[in-house]
């Protein structure tokens, strides 16, 4: 039998797996409107959230006494999907990939104010460093002010706040509800977006849209899973064999040769937040010590 936190760790390495699979989806999926994109996202991801509603909660799922905060979060989490997609149609993936995780910097940093979470030098310094990373692989952007270099980080400071919210939300919101909001939010936003112009899709097209929406719904409940048995700052590391998967998928796929900027902007990135989630264990193992010689 494997203990929670292996458990935890195969959940998270499917997640990467699965979240991969639809990243390369979607810059497939470049003939079509993104808002099309969307909705397909949202509906058809909807499908593996569905099995985990509880049947006693089956007709009243919706009931929450905390909208506002589900709102926010619905909000925040579509700004980042609508930029992490047009990012990923638009530009090399692993740049992308590379820039998307540049999330826990912000994270890091919001939680001062959101949270009222005392940061403490080291991370201030991984945060400094985490930067420094996102500038060098973001160069092409600021000098030819291409625009589409700020979307991967868009999609991190509202992943920020996502984070942050769900954080709140979890203490006594049930994650399959959490979810169920997000991905309905998804998919009438897609809807709205029909007068604008959508593209009917062949067979083999309709079975790649509906499988974004399958492998972003399954991915989501994968690393919702792996945060449930085990501690975040554990498994999270395993997030950054994504940029493998990304360099080879855009490299065979589209020729795509990431560059040494990038690849050195990359490193410093990880290495920042590997920082953070190695400062994150400390605290975590601090606070109970401190507290058996109060």
């Amino acid at each position: 039998m494997l203990t929670k936190n292996q458990l935890g760790f195969l959940y998270m390495f499917l997640s990467v797996c699965t979240f991969s699979i639809m990243d390369l989806l979607v810059k497939w999926s470049s003939d079509y409107p993104t808002g099309q994109v969307l909705f397909f996202r949202g509906f058809f991801g909807l499908l593996p959230t569905y099995f985990l509603i509880p049947k006693n909660r089956l007709k009243t799922f919706y009931t929450t006494k905390r909208s506002k905060e589900h709102l926010f979060r619905c909000i925040m989490g579509l700004m980042a999907l609508i930029a992490i997609v047009v990012a990923l149609r638009e530009l090399p993936l692993a740049v992308v990939v590379s820039l998307s995780y540049a999330a826990p910097l912000f994270i890091t940093v919001l939680s001062i104010f959101l949270l009222s979470e005392k940061v403490g030098i080291f991370r201030w310094l991984a945060v400094l460093i985490g930067f420094m990373g996102v500038i060098i692989i973001a160069e092409p952007g600021f000098k030819g002010m291409n625009y589409l270099y700020f979307l991967p980080l868009i999609f991190c400071i509202g992943m920020a706040f996502v984070t942050i919210t769900i954080r709140k939300l979890s203490t006594t919101e049930p994650i399959w509800l959490i979810s169920i909001f997000f991905t309905i939010t998804i998919s009438i936003a897609g809807l709205v977006t029909i007068p604008m112009g959508w593209i009917m899709p062949n067979f083999k097209d309709f079975i790649l849209l509906v499988l974004i929406g399958v492998t972003g719904g399954s991915a989501n409940l994968f690393l919702t899973q792996s945060y449930k048995l085990s501690e975040v700052s554990l498994v999270a590391p395993l997030k950054y064999l994504a940029l493998i998967f990304a360099i080879f998928f855009g490299y065979f796929i589209w020729n795509e040769i990431p560059t040494i900027k990038t690849l050195i902007g990359a490193i410093l990135v990880v290495f920042a937040s590997l920082i953070i989630f190695r400062r994150e264990i400390y605290h975590k193992q601090k606070i109970p010590s401190n507290t058996r010689h109060e």
